[in-house]
């Protein structure tokens, strides 16, 4: 008979930072999409540094090749996770990304910046457990280009995500989540949970306007 087991072992993880790395008034932490690596998707992000902020962009801890087999030339990307064993996936990141923000606020003697934090298509979903899940304490959740996962009862998070700046962003062209994006404002709004949406003319993409207007307001 087979028989499924887990263990905890230690591993290393990578991030990646850009801007005031000396008491900074905010501190933005990033999730990327899939496929994609932390150091161009911060690159991607780099609007948001205005000299006073940190910003933070771990990366997710299964890497794989996104083409070819693995020759030199090969591209490689990063997922935060897949639906095999998600639970304990989702345990997993939802304690790195906590690691990455104590280590983050001890390094920079941080302790009172604000945490903002923004998830990219796939990263919504991990910006979301995070920020409803984790122990450290969200100041602004922007879910970029993909929304809350289905299996957040709003109901019991309602006090925590309502305790935050919620901000939907998608690009005008971006169909899927546009489509969805209705039915979310109604559950968002039958659950009490205050938010704003934000749109631009573009698809599945960071916007640096967007981005900048989203982060001064």
């Amino acid at each position: 008979m087979v028989s499924e087991h887990h263990l905890q072992t230690r591993r290393s993880a990578r991030y990646f930072t850009l801007g005031n790395a000396a008491s900074p008034a905010e501190i933005w932490i990033l999730c990327h999409g899939y496929g994609q690596l932390a150091e161009r998707f911060l690159a991607r992000c780099a609007a948001l540094d205005d000299g006073r902020r940190l910003i933070v962009a771990p990366e997710g801890l299964s890497r794989f090749y996104v083409a070819g087999v693995g020759g030199p030339d090969s591209k490689v990307g990063a997922s935060w996770m897949t639906r095999e064993d998600r639970l304990n996936e989702i345990e997993d990141y939802v304690a790195y990304l906590d690691a990455v923000h104590a280590a983050v606020v001890r390094a920079a003697g941080a302790a009172d910046a604000k945490l903002h934090v923004l998830g990219f298509s796939q990263g919504t979903a991990t910006a979301a457990r995070w920020a409803v899940r984790g122990k450290s304490r969200v100041q602004r959740l922007v879910l970029w280009a993909g929304l809350l996962p289905p299996e957040i009862d709003l109901g019991a998070a309602a006090a925590r995500l309502d305790a935050m700046d919620l901000v939907l962003v998608a690009g005008e062209d971006d169909g899927p989540v546009m489509e969805k994006l209705p039915e979310q404002r109604a559950a968002l709004d039958a659950a009490g949970i205050r938010h704003r949406v934000e749109t631009f003319a573009g698809d599945h993409r960071i916007d640096d306007a967007t981005l900048r207007r989203v982060a001064e307001d």
